[in-house]
């Protein structure tokens, strides 16, 4: 009896215990999940590891725990991960695609083969394992099972650009030009918004063709859709250079560098068209700042030397070409050139010495036929060529020093099958979305804009960082950053010391609101929003925790719809669309929700109820707070409130007539609504302004 009794007691704890720990690792899941919603890869990774530590025999934390390293590029740990995820249970597809994807990115290309071929069995229509299996299959040379491949990709899905993009780029490892051009066409021809494809055939052209006009004209048509792309500029560069427009060339790199001023490959080459047009100290400091970051570049020496040279800078000069000899000890023509700034500065025995070694070093270079001046290091093709090849750029893996004068290329600029880049399946999509811009909300990151400033200013917000009650400066911003490992730490232990401090005065709302940020910041919104909810109890006229309150709200409404809608066969939960699909006026372009207007849930519409009442109060508190109307604009999008929308995006261009995000917003809802040149204008002041992306937007519509 007392057995019986004791063993059910037994049994009713840990029945009890169970549901707790289940409870605790589901919550624990869903926000990991969240973190990878929001791409905050560390942190949603030291979410799943707890799950992990708790209860190791599931399968669905090592899963997105992977989904998360790939992200991250950890394609060893995002292997193992799917091991284990599969070793628990073989029927989750994605784990093959996303181990396929991983091993593909380490070499491994028959063992992705195998992968995506498990997931076949499971989902054979899938365009991701077909495409990337048939990319795998040209990695291995295997070309007729790749052709295959790809014509049962395009069979199953002829209408998938990607599939001839692809495809195309197998073509030019065949060496066959026509077919890869064929397959780029067909690409446009689907989506003629694919900058990336108008660039490709840009180069095709360029080095297959010579067809330098062509190849301007696809490139001219990438930089209309992308116009942010520095490889781009970087390419056009070359072309015009070919077409020896020298003044197009210098604006490409000028371009380039203020978009991106440590690109060295811009500043090398900007310094030798300055070294062309007689700018010699401006090449100079091109040279040299490539030199800061690359202090063995030898080729920038020994530019940088010939300009000392011309500028009568000769022992500045003797000091590069010294570095440049004793790294090339048969370069001929440096020996020449240092032998003359050696007689300038009157060391007439050392430019004898010098002179005669030329003379040496040349004799030998006629009876040999071979170019001097190579790096063992150097390409063996390349290194073959002479220094009166009539080539005019110089790839980066070619160390032949007497190629100095000449243009330098990347690499992968060669239209070989660059693979390894075109993998599909990475969480980030690559293709180009058309969205609204995000909402705002406090907190103490954000990431930096070089287009645009992201100083915003709010009397009130400026009043609270005033007072110093909060751990950090707090900032109104829709360009939230992912936590660094660091950072993580820093806020959980936050967390503790924000809960002792309520524990000791549990009416103060001040703590309450400080861990309510915290718990954003770690992606834990339910959390969040209750500290929210407690503040707003304890301190009715606490304006910043409506407004948080709010945003967090409507950011765990997108995650919630972007769950309901994921599955697993197609990673569709690893790289969910922003939750807000409708009839599309433009190709990828993102309004309102997934559910027709009058088809939304009574709890959704109640959850979009509550956060609009929080904008309510907060406009009520404020009427001047500008990002209120525009988050409030937002929300009424994802209702398709479209109307409702303009009124608020048009009070918050009235307050802050400046207001990019505002224009832009309210130039996408009126070409929804099919105004498109009211839509236009918006868009164009929203570019600007500083959004790049109104270009490209404003491109399409007039196409």
């Amino acid at each position: 009896m007392y057995k019986k009794i004791f063993l059910s007691l037994v049994l009713l704890i840990l029945s009890i215990t169970g549901v707790s720990a289940q409870i605790n690792t589901d919550r624990v899941m869903n926000i990991g999940r969240n973190a990878l919603y929001f791409e905050d890869y560390i942190l949603s990774i030291q979410y799943f590891n707890q799950v992990i530590k708790v209860k190791p025999y599931l399968a669905d934390p090592y899963f997105y725990r992977a989904v998360a390293k790939l992200s991250l590029e950890d394609y060893k740990g995002a292997e193992e991960d799917c091991d284990k995820c599969i070793e628990r249970n073989p029927f989750i597809i994605g784990a093959y695609q996303v181990r396929g994807i991983a091993r593909q990115n380490l070499g491994n290309y028959q063992g992705a083969i195998d992968d995506y071929n498990e997931g076949l069995k499971y989902a054979p229509e899938d365009r991701t394992f077909l495409g990337n299996k048939a990319i795998a299959e040209v990695q291995l040379k295997k070309y007729d099972d790749a052709e295959a491949s790809f014509a049962e990709l395009i069979k199953k899905h002829p209408s998938y650009y990607n599939a001839y993009l692809s495809r195309s780029q197998f073509w030019l490892e065949k060496k066959d030009t026509l077919k890869a051009l064929a397959d780029m066409d067909k690409a446009i021809e689907l989506d003629k918004h694919l900058s990336y494809a108008y660039a490709q055939r840009a180069i095709i052209k360029f080095q297959y063709g010579k067809d330098y006009q062509s190849a301007l004209d696809d490139m001219n048509q990438a930089l209309k859709l992308d116009p942010n792309m520095t490889s781009y500029y970087l390419n056009r560069g070359i072309i015009r250079y070919y077409m020896d427009d020298l003044r197009g060339t210098m604006d490409d790199y000028d371009r380039v560098i203020e978009l991106d001023a440590n690109n060295l490959m811009a500043h090398y080459n900007r310094g030798l068209l300055r070294m062309q047009v007689g700018e010699r100290n401006k090449a100079i400091e091109d040279f040299s700042f490539v030199l800061k970051y690359e202090p063995d570049n030898f080729f920038a020496i020994y530019n940088r030397a010939i300009l000392y040279d011309q500028l009568g800078n000769y022992r500045a000069a003797i000091r590069d070409y010294d570095k440049v000899l004793a790294h090339y000890p048969d370069f001929s023509s440096g020996y020449f050139a240092r032998s003359e700034a050696k007689r300038k500065i009157n060391d007439t025995a050392g430019g004898e010495k010098d002179y005669k070694k030329a003379i040496a070093l040349y004799e030998q270079q006629k009876k040999t036929g071979v170019g001097l001046g190579k790096h063992s290091g150097g390409d063996d093709e390349e290194d073959t060529q002479t220094a009166e090849d009539n080539d005019k750029t110089r790839k980066e893996s070619d160390k032949n020093i007497n190629k100095f004068d000449r243009l330098l290329v990347a690499d992968n600029t060669d239209i070989k099958s660059k693979y390894k880049d075109e993998i599909r399946g990475r969480v980030q999509d690559k293709n180009i979305k058309i969205e609204i811009e995000p909402s705002f909300v406090f907190s103490y990151y954000e990431k930096e804009d070089k287009v645009r400033s992201n100083v915003r200013y709010s009397k009130e917000l400026d009043e609270l960082n005033r007072t110093g009650i909060l751990p950090m400066k707090l900032l109104i911003t829709n360009s939230e950053v992912s936590l660094t490992t660091d950072q993580i730490e820093k806020h959980f232990n936050s967390l503790n010391d924000y809960s002792k401090l309520i524990e000791i005065n549990p009416q103060n709302p001040v703590p309450y609101f400080c861990r309510a940020l915290d718990y954003m910041l770690v992606q834990d919104f339910a959390s969040s929003i209750e500290d929210l909810n407690r503040v707003v109890m304890l301190s009715d006229n606490f304006m910043f925790a409506y407004f948080n309150r709010a945003a967090v709200r409507f950011k765990q409404i997108e995650y919630n719809m972007s769950s309901e809608a994921a599955t697993q066969s197609d990673l569709s939960i690893t790289s969910p669309a922003s939750g807000f699909s409708a009839p599309k006026p433009l190709p990828g372009m993102e309004m309102g929700t997934s559910m027709a207007p009058g088809k939304q849930s009574k709890a959704l519409s109640m959850e979009y109820e509550m956060v609009l009442r929080d904008y309510d109060k907060v406009i009520e508190m404020s009427p001047t707070f500008v990002y209120a109307y525009f988050n409030r604009a937002n929300v009424r999008c994802a209702q398709k409130d479209f109307r409702a929308a303009l009124t608020d995006y048009n009070e918050a261009i009235r307050l802050k007539p400046d207001f990019a995000d505002a224009y832009f917003n309210r130039g996408l809802v009126y070409v929804f609504l099919g105004e498109t040149q009211k839509g236009i204008d918006d868009l164009s002041k929203a570019g600007e302004l500083g959004i790049v992306s109104s270009y490209n937007i404003i491109k399409r519509l007039s196409d």
